[in-house]
Order: structure tokens, then sequence, then C-alpha cells
């Protein structure tokens, strides 16, 4: 039985043998739809039908927003590529342009958008504002194509380092995961081995060799989430361990950074020990609470997409990678403990710019205003 809050049921018209990250449109759409909650078949239903041109690649979040506007057809140089069928006349139409490759003769009832006009989305899983991909899929756009969907699935907003440093290393690693069919959750578990090695070498002082693979382990935990992105295989068991695995290890870091200083005869006294491992370790948690709560209270939007100096904030804010970088500038100087202090400074002022923007929101709402993103429409 379909009801108002069922996904309409996702089609590929016509066929298209040219793959991309190793699938066909057919089994991309598939993908797409199931992990959107929609039924997916070779054809349209006698119902609300979400119809896809074999014709075309497009972002997933495509998906999302063509499936909430019955009527809506997104199309490329005239040509139907996704659509919303409200009834089964709609979706007789869309078929027929779709299929012969041409603009629909007869647009009554139906919403035209046309992808050159750049519609923009929010999306705010990956926290940005953007027009999506969508392109002819042929031999010669794979690559095109396969490029736009990788920095796609790239966060808007994100660290210094996962946004400019490896995008580009990520890229390479990524498809060569999806040609061998390397699972996300593969490239997750060798992560976490590199992980779990530097947190080693770490704690004996090995601080070059385990900025190293802690390198690999960063760049890794960029990979698996846009292999799963890509290829559309994200699992809730995935979510979990990337996710978790990001928000366990880094205090592990930090404290056997302290403790692997007495290998270079610069171990800190008890007093400064503490007090540099109270800062990081209790700002870290402190900071996590002050983006939970600010989730809670604003509708699970994220701090640092409030406003545009949060998102700016976000490329330097005290967490794994800026202050790896903090760390790499010491060890340029032989000075891995004066490093460690400057991460906890700035982890304190970190946390103390999260509280305050924290405040600030409670001011605006106690005023009667509303807290919303700069990158949504409003």
């Amino acid at each position: 039985m379909v009801t108002q809050d069922t996904p309409p049921h996702a089609a590929t018209i016509g066929a298209n043998p040219v793959q991309l990250w190793g699938l066909t449109m057919a089994e991309r759409v598939a993908r797409i739809a199931r992990a959107n909650g929609a039924s997916f078949g070779k054809d349209a239903s006698s119902g609300p039908s979400i119809l896809s041109n074999a014709a075309f690649a497009w972002d997933p979040a495509w998906f999302k927003y063509v499936t909430a506007r019955p009527g809506m057809v997104l199309t490329l140089g005239g040509i139907p590529a996704l659509a919303h069928a409200a009834d089964a006349g709609q979706a007789a139409r869309i078929t027929a342009a779709m299929a012969a490759g041409t603009p629909l003769a007869d647009t009554a009832g139906l919403d035209i958008v046309t992808y050159e006009s750049g519609p923009t989305i929010e999306n705010k899983t990956l926290r940005k504002r953007e027009t999506p991909f969508l392109m002819a899929l042929t031999p010669e756009t794979v690559r095109t194509i396969e490029r736009a969907s990788y920095f796609g699935a790239y966060k808007g907003v994100t660290d210094v380092l996962t946004k400019y440093l490896w995008p580009e290393w990520a890229l390479v690693l990524t498809r060569i995961c999806a040609k061998l069919h390397i699972t996300p959750n593969m490239v997750t578990a060798v992560g976490a081995a590199f992980c779990v090695l530097a947190t080693v070498l770490f704690a004996y002082g090995h601080y070059w060799l385990g900025m190293a693979l802690g390198l690999v382990f960063m760049v890794l935990d960029t990979v698996d989430g846009k292999l799963a992105r890509c290829t559309i295989t994200s699992s809730e068991w995935g979510n979990v361990a990337d996710h978790g695995m990001d928000l366990v290890h880094p205090p592990f870091w930090w404290w056997f950074w302290a403790t692997g200083l007495a290998t270079w005869g610069l171990a800190y006294d008890d007093a400064t020990f503490w007090w540099v491992q109270g800062a990081i370790q209790g700002g870290y948690v402190v900071q996590r609470l002050i983006e939970g709560v600010f989730m809670r209270q604003n509708g699970l939007m994220h701090i640092h997409v409030w406003r545009k100096f949060d998102s700016q904030f976000r490329l330097i804010t005290a967490r794994r990678n800026p202050n790896m970088v903090i760390l790499f500038v010491a060890m340029l100087f032989a000075r891995p403990d004066i490093g460690l202090i400057a991460v906890a400074w700035w982890t304190a002022i970190s946390c103390l710019i999260h509280a305050v923007r924290l405040v600030q929101a409670w001011i605006v709402r106690a005023r009667g205003g509303t807290i919303t993103s700069w990158l949504s429409d409003a």
C-alpha cells in the first residue's frame, strides 16, 4: 500500500553500457533508490515514479530533491534526465521523451527545471550548498563524472588538511579501491591499523614515523567515506565504525605523544603534564559537548554552518588535523614538547570561541530570533 510518506517507485529509462565507479546506471540508480527507502524496477509504476534517463549520470543529492517535488523534470540540453512523475500519464510522456532522447512535447502540469539555470541544493549531511553534478554519461566523460562525483561527496565545511592537502591523493585511492572492489569497511579497517600503529610510535617517541603513519590513516579516513558515497555502499555499521574511530582515537594520540617525550629527554614535570593533558583532553570533551548541545537546540544543525565565520573557523579549530599541523611545525624545530603545549593552548582558545558562539545562539533565540544556516535559503 502506497501512502503519502512512501517514496515513489524508481526506474531507469533506456540502457547504457557505460559504467560509473564500476556500476551501470541501472545498478547505481537502484542503490540510490534503496538507500532512500524507495523500490526500484525496470519500468515506471502506475503511481508516482522517479524516472532516470540512463544516458545521464547525476549526483545522489538530486534524488531527494526531485522526490520532494512531484511533477518536477530536471533537464540537460532540453532532454529530461531525472523526473518525478506524479501519475501514470506524466510517466508515459516523460518516458517517451527519455527513450527518444528528445525534449518533452507536452509539458502541461510539469515543472521543468533546466540544469543550465544552476539550481542549488543545501546538503545538510555534507554541510554545503551547491549545484550537484548532472552530465551525459559516455566513455569520454567517465573520468570527468567520477571526479565530479568524488568532489560532490566532499564536505563543504571541514578542516584545512582535508579540504586542501589530500583531496587529489584520496581521489586516486578511491578510484583504485572501486576498481579492485575494495569495500569502504576494508579501507576503514586498514586505516584503523595505521591509527593504532601511530599511537604506539608516539608512545615511544618515534614522532616522524608516527606522523607518517598517521597521515596514511587520515587520508584513508577520507577515502572510506568517499568510496561509500561514490559507490552508494554506505552502511550503518560502516558509519559507526568510521565515526567511532574518529571520535575515540585523538585523546590517545595526545596522551602518548606526551609520554613519548621522555625518549627525547623532554619529559614534562608532573604539573606541566597534567595541565597540558587537562587542557587538551578536557577541551576535546567540552568542545564536542558544545557542538552536541548546539545541534540538539537548533534542529540538528551543526554549529559550524551557522554563520560563515563558523565555517571558516572549522578549517583551523582544535581538531585532530589542525593539531597535527601544529605538532608538525614543532617537530621541524625538534621541539615536540612545545608543540603539545601549543596544542593545549589552541584547544582552550577554540573551546572558548565555541562557548561564545553557543551563548550568542542562546541570546538570538531569547530575543525571538531563529538560528538558520548561512548555507540555507533563509
